[in-house]
């Protein structure tokens, strides 16, 4: 026996707050980038189409950035 696939849906008049589906973050080679530990740099490689990591040269050291990009932002 098989469930069925059923779309949740919120009541403009529940309690409960509906999930914000948040945007990803794409990044292409060349891309300026900041990121909050490691400062400005310059996205050298992607992985996946930006899906899986970034590979981002910070001048003094290269690093391999994961999914989810929380501190990496695009300039």
């Amino acid at each position: 026996m098989t469930k069925s696939v059923a779309v949740r849906r919120h009541l403009p008049t529940s309690p409960f707050k509906a999930r914000v589906q948040v945007p990803l973050k794409r990044f292409a080679v060349g891309d300026r980038v900041t990121h909050d530990r490691y400062g400005l740099g310059r996205a050298i490689g992607v992985e996946g189409d930006s899906a899986i990591a970034v590979l981002v040269d910070f001048g003094s050291r290269q690093e391999r950035i994961t999914q989810p990009y929380t501190a990496l932002f695009k300039l």
